[in-house]
């Protein structure tokens, strides 16, 4: 068999395939002579951005992913941690950007089907999905119809295949009026036995085409997602994939039953660059080679090329080694859940990537250099630009506090997202202990009495102002996040969105946003066990603001000792641990009222966190305090004002400050509102003194009012419905 010239390849042929000149070069020198165009599509494939981490792997090195409960770091399809009593979880974030721009529903639908697959590609059942947005400017033209296309597309997904949604982040910002972000993450449970990779072992043993057929959506989705956006983004809708729910959810019955079957040997789930990446990792991974027939792959098009089966992004696919004398057992299984089965190849000894089709060999390649030699770029970069602090004396104080306080909580970012997560099935599974809305989502780990705590976070505007703070601040909020349940945090996923990294000065903000996280996942001994990078989220130029969303996972010894944030009862001391706020550079608050988004973020002192968190997540778990939120976006006076309206219950504060505004908004970090009965609370700012944490009664729950003496008073019914209101009567607008 000969591999045959099935297209001239030229200069302007690699720029389409997002090739430069200098990779080019390395292909032929790699291979010896020139590629076919299946080759260069698998090249194409391989080396870019999405699949290579080429612009970002010397700095992903750096960050900590080991740990006492670290079973599986990155490089695998998701990170697996050890919870106990026999059992692991796995978790991982990716994004959908691009597609969800250019076709909202289906690139949104199609990012949780990825994570999902991900997740039970490792063995694990897939218990809670969680997602990270941000969209444009809500007067920019596209951001309503992107907003109802891609909460429609993830509410319709994860119901129908019954994973229950728990928890988020809805952000707006004209940022991100041309490349909007979907980060999609996904937590699964296992038993520690129970676990699958995807290294291939053995020669000669069968590789099997498994779920849905290949048709010729999808094809250079991972290219698309490696380039900047211009004025013709629409035209790239074809390299959007389809979605179908119900055939993942046969898909993921019948990987779990054929995995208690003891067949597998490894399993790869056909994500980006679809066949191509899935089998080329499962053979250089086992230092092994890969032959595929093309001919034996179930196809739903007629008359598909080589590299279009190679390239297609078709969802709900997966590829397996398979033990050979179990292979009818297998078969059987997947007959029986209706779905393909096909046997397209072998493992073999030679360590290369041989692809054929229809009587002629497509592609034969060396299978470990398509990965390992793929570029590793050390990209020039420059220290982003200190900003100048802002004074409080320069900022002119509201003339009704109680009035901004409105406008901040029923502000685009800090309004309430119920018109958001109501579309998602948030019960379904059973095990839903805390809904979202909360600091961090709760699931009860099914037949125990223990739970598991997850959340997404990152602040943007903070990165934006200092990369280095705010990748640590993106970290803490999430560390924050899990405490305030009263949850050990265990470990994080992330899902870094950048622009052009060729553009120093983004390149910079990528490098010190990831040494921040580094420095806080170190320091809070929360290891990074999975994640995803995004690069090129710009259009004609301008990209998004730096969003290094930080996805976390802890462990609730006993969900009876849960906490919540809603005010329990009339009377109990409002307790302030971490002292009163005073920083207002990059706060809601300037930018709400003030129409400001200047100033450095807050900094953030990691032992502090450390400190204070382990103190408040101790006098949770001694059941010792009632309620427990942490303060973040908006400071005190948004903190006490959500915790307010999620019970019904007002609240009377006395706080002395030379600056009210800068107390009750000032973004702070290390800080939480907790709640306990009178009785306790004299006792606990005593032992708090005692280990020099700071602790302030603040005042005391009840009433139908928000009051802070002196200051303000606003009724919860205002504040309820400046809360609820925003989001219904933008999405109604549009009708």
């Amino acid at each position: 068999m000969s591999i045959p010239n099935e297209i001239q390849i030229t200069p302007e042929l690699v720029a389409e395939h997002g090739l430069k000149p200098e990779e080019y070069d390395r292909i032929l020198q790699l291979i010896g002579r020139e590629p076919t165009l299946t080759e260069l599509g698998i090249f194409s494939a391989m080396w870019n951005e999405h699949c290579s981490y080429k612009s970002s792997k010397k700095w992903l090195k750096t960050l900590p992913t080991a740990g006492p409960r670290v079973v599986q770091g990155p490089g695998e399809n998701a990170g697996i941690v050890d919870i106990g009593e026999g059992l692991v979880c796995a978790f991982k974030m990716e994004s959908h950007n691009h597609p969800s721009y250019i076709e909202p529903y289906q690139g949104a639908a199609t990012g949780v089907g990825g994570i999902l697959r991900d997740v039970f590609t490792m063995g694990a059942r897939p218990v809670a999905a969680l997602n990270a947005l941000r969209f444009g400017a809500p007067d920019h033209p596209r951001t309503r119809h992107l907003v109802s296309g891609v909460v429609a597309g993830i509410g319709g997904y994860g119901n129908s295949f019954g994973v229950p949604t728990v928890g988020g982040e809805v952000n707006f910002h004209p940022r991100y009026n041309g490349n909007i972000l979907v980060n999609a993450m996904a937590v699964g449970l296992a038993r520690a036995d129970g676990v699958f990779y995807s290294e291939a072992r053995g020669v000669g043993m069968p590789i099997v085409y498994l779920g849905s057929k290949t048709g010729r959506d999808g094809i250079h989705g991972a290219s698309m997602a490696s380039a900047e956006f211009d004025d013709n983004s629409q035209e790239k809708r074809p390299t959007v994939q389809v979605g179908d729910p119900f055939s993942e959810k046969l898909l993921l019955e019948a990987c779990l039953e054929l995995m208690a079957s003891g067949a597998v040997i490894a399993i790869q789930d056909m994500g980006a660059a679809g066949l191509t990446c899935s089998a080329v990792e499962m053979g250089a991974k086992g230092n092994l080679g890969i032959d595929l027939d093309l001919d034996k792959v179930p196809c739903r098009e007629d008359g598909m090329s080589a590299y279009e089966m190679m390239l297609s992004e078709s969802q709900e696919r997966m590829l397996m080694v398979l033990k050979p004398e179990l292979e009818a057992q297998a078969e059987a299984i997947f007959r029986k859940w209706d779905l393909d089965f096909a046997v397209i190849g072998h493992t073999t000894d030679t360590l290369r990537f041989v692809v054929k089709h229809q009587g002629d060999v497509m592609a034969d390649l060396p299978i470990k250099e398509l990965g390992d030699e793929a570029p590793e770029y050390d990209r020039p970069w420059v220290e982003p630009v200190a900003r100048a602090d802002v004074s409080a004396d320069e900022i002119p104080a509201p003339n009704d506090l109680g009035e901004a306080l409105a406008k901040l909580v029923g502000s685009p970012d800090l309004c309430s997202r119920r018109w958001v997560w109501e579309q998602y099935d948030h019960y379904i599974q059973g095990n839903t202990a805390q809904l979202p809305g909360g600091d961090a989502a709760v699931i009860r780990i099914d037949g125990t009495s223990r739970g598991l705590a997850m959340t997404v976070d990152v602040t943007p505007r903070y990165v934006e102002a200092d990369p280095f703070e705010g990748g640590k601040q993106a970290v803490a909020e999430c560390w924050r996040n899990i405490t305030a349940v009263g949850a050990e945090p265990i470990a994080v996923t992330d899902n870094l969105n950048f622009g052009n990294p060729e553009r120093p000065e983004t390149m910079g903000q990528f490098v010190k946003a990831v040494e921040g996280i580094g420095a806080a996942c170190r320091a809070l001994d929360f290891p990074v066990v999975s994640g995803n990078v995004s690069l090129y989220n710009e259009t004609n130029g301008q990209a998004i603001l730096p969003t290094p969303a930080i996805g976390g996972v802890g462990l609730i010894a006993d969900i009876s000792r849960m906490a919540t944030l809603a005010f329990k009862a009339e009377g109990e001391v409002i307790l302030l641990v971490g002292g009163h706020g005073t920083h207002m550079g990059s706060t809601a608050y300037l930018r709400e009222i003030h129409g400001r988004e200047d100033g450095p973020p807050p900094p953030v002192d990691l032992e502090t966190e450390r400190r204070h968190g382990d103190f408040v997540r101790a006098l949770i778990a001694s059941g010792r305090v009632t309620a427990c939120h942490d303060i973040s976006d908006g400071g005190l006076a948004v903190a006490v004002a959500e915790m307010a309206m999620a019970s019904g219950l007002g609240a009377r504060l006395q706080i002395e400050a030379d600056r009210m505004d800068a107390a009750l908004f000032g973004e702070d970090q290390a800080r939480y509102v907790v709640t306990a009965p009178a009785g306790e609370a004299a006792e606990i700012v005593a032992e708090a003194e005692a280990a020099g944490i700071p602790v302030d009664s603040i005042g005391a729950v009840g009433g139908e009012d928000l009051t802070v003496a002196g200051a303000l008073t606003i009724s919860l019914v205002d504040l309820t419905a400046a809360h609820e209101a925003w989001l219904p009567s933008y999405m109604d607008a549009g009708e």
